[in-house]
């Protein structure tokens, strides 16, 4: 597994600039909390010091639409050695307890079977309320995603997916997509300098469904609370952008998140802005929900507390601090081009922490002009990671 990684090989000399590239692909594995080398005549040592393999530990869960999320988890984050994580949560919504469940398993691994194939496996079911959409969530889905490096910072991409919304008359929803991404970033974790681009075509439904809600976005009026059938058949054409650069301890990221859905897209699939994952603006409501939509950030990040390693009770693991302020722009529609009646804009700062498995807690406080004052938000992970996967 660690072999995968370097970039110095037996019989070529050693150079400092290969040790930081690989250095960074082998902090990118998350299964260390620290990687260092010892160079002592024609012999090279490296060091390693590995994050604890199994993690039975509390759940956590953010997300704009079911707030925070609490509950028991078991990982194991290094399975037979060759980097394949399989985890197994549940969590339940704290305010108040146990009104919103889900239960969930993950497994992922960036090869398969030696082959650079990363994949991503999760299965989730779902007890719920949609408070944003205003309708009872209970759903199945199993999702599976696949991304294959053809060459070097060149990948083809795939997405099979089936999700079931059981709630009176329920919904079957079948998914599939392929896509490219070409990704020049010197790592995927904590980006630094580099590129992203990501291109996704995903085709969603095609069969006929009950709706799950009364009387909500029926066609002509017609009474939909007898389980009336109306389909779901949509494309969705989805670019993710992003681009970093560095000088000194400041860290300038810019991302876009477009996804535009052709076709016929029902409300319980409708997107939403608002929320520490989305639009640090305002808090996600049924009055910012739309087809289509386009998330922009730029962003400075202050490295205060570089990436280092610590140890409690025998546990290892790593942290770093970082201080954070940006701009968040949200545009969200339904229909055709999008206006300036569909922008809104807000300003944000904040601390995170880089930690692992989570890639980072953010505290952070959003302002806009249109809201007038001021929301305090937490997340998990990079918010342009959390935004591609808030919607089930």
């Amino acid at each position: 597994m660690v072999e995968r990684e370097l970039l110095n090989k037996v019989g070529e000399p050693f150079t400092a600039e290969k040790f930081e590239a690989e250095k960074r692909r082998l902090q990118d594995l998350d299964l260390f909390t620290e990687v260092s080398v010892e160079c002592s005549g024609a012999s090279l040592k490296y060091h390693f010091k590995e994050i604890f393999r199994w993690i039975p530990a509390p759940a956590g869960k953010k997300t704009d639409r079911d707030g925070l999320m609490l509950g028991l988890a078991l990982a194991n984050i290094n399975v037979l050695g060759e980097d394949i994580r399989l985890e197994v949560q549940y969590r339940t919504a704290t305010d108040p307890f146990f009104d919103k469940n889900e239960f969930a398993f993950y497994g992922s691994s960036p090869y398969f079977f030696g082959l650079p194939l990363g994949w991503n496996f999760e299965f989730l079911l779902t007890d719920s309320y949609d408070e944003i959409r205003d309708f009872p969530e209970k759903s199945l889905l199993w999702d599976l995603d696949l991304d294959y490096e053809w060459k070097p910072h060149f990948s083809l991409l795939g997405t099979l997916a089936w999700r079931m919304i059981s709630t009176w008359g329920g919904a079957v929803l079948p998914e599939a997509g392929l896509g490219f991404a070409q990704d020049f970033r010197d790592s995927k974790l904590d980006s630094r300098r580099g590129i992203y681009f990501e291109y996704m075509l995903t085709h969603v439904g095609g069969g006929k469904h009950f709706l799950v809600m009364s009387e909500v976005d029926c066609d002509d009026g017609a009474d939909c609370s007898d389980g009336d059938l109306k389909g779901e058949n949509y494309w969705e054409l989805l670019t993710d952008a992003r681009a970093y650069y560095t000088i000194g301890r400041f860290v300038t990221g810019a991302t876009a998140l477009v996804r535009l859905r052709p076709g016929d897209v029902e409300f319980y699939d409708y997107y939403y802005h608002g929320g520490a994952n989305t639009f640090r603006g305002h808090e996600a409501d049924s009055s910012n929900l739309g087809v289509h939509e386009a998330l922009l950030t730029l962003e400075e990040r202050f490295v205060l507390l570089e990436r280092r390693s610590a140890s409690v009770a025998g546990v290892n693991f790593f942290y770093g601090v970082q201080l954070v302020a940006g701009l968040d722009g949200s545009l969200l529609w339904d229909k055709g081009h999008p206006s300036w009646d569909d922008y809104e804009g807000a300003v944000y700062g904040g601390v995170h922490l880089v930690i692992p498995a989570l890639d980072r807690l953010r505290f952070e406080v959003g302002y806009s002009p249109d809201k007038g004052e001021p929301v305090f938000y937490f997340g998990l992970f990079d918010k342009v990671t959390s935004s591609r996967w808030r919607s089930r």
